[in-house]
């Protein structure tokens, strides 16, 4: 992606399945000062914690076979929806008027996720997209990463 300068009030979403930080750079373009507006968060066990089922099984038809199914993975269904409940936030802010750009910053999963389900609204405001993992990192450890992008 092309150099994606943080402007003066631009914000920075930085997420994962799990965890979203909403940041705005109070800061400008040369130094940015990101902080945070909201976080969001959920718990998110892995499939194995979550499901208690065995893998299902159907008949093959007429004869004795049987087929297996695959397990649902219920964490990946998690991330999804959580990537939803972010678009979801995105785009009342961007009606109430919080924000004029957004960075995306996410996991290649996540941040696909979330582009599906952008409003037109948001999309239009979408500076730069980062396909990272920097939910576990400190603030100015993502303004670093950020700038080196």
């Amino acid at each position: 992606m092309a150099e994606v300068k943080l402007s003066h009030g631009i914000w920075v979403v930085v997420a994962d399945g799990e965890k979203a930080l909403f940041l705005e750079n109070k800061g400008d373009g040369l130094h940015p000062r990101l902080e945070v507006v909201r976080e969001l968060s959920e718990e998110n066990p892995p499939t194995r914690a979550q499901g208690t089922d065995r893998p299902g099984r159907f008949n093959d038809g007429p004869s004795p076979h049987k087929s297996a199914v695959a397990e649902t993975d219920w964490h990946r269904i998690a991330k999804t929806r959580f990537a939803d409940e972010i678009a979801d936030k995105l785009y009342h802010a961007a009606h109430r008027g919080d924000f004029r750009e957004v960075v995306l910053v996410a996991p290649p999963l996540v941040l696909g996720e979330m582009r599906k389900k952008l409003h037109k609204e948001v999309a239009a405001r979408v500076m730069g997209e980062f396909a990272r993992t920097l939910t576990n990192h400190t603030v100015p450890d993502i303004e670093k990463s950020l700038m080196a992008a």
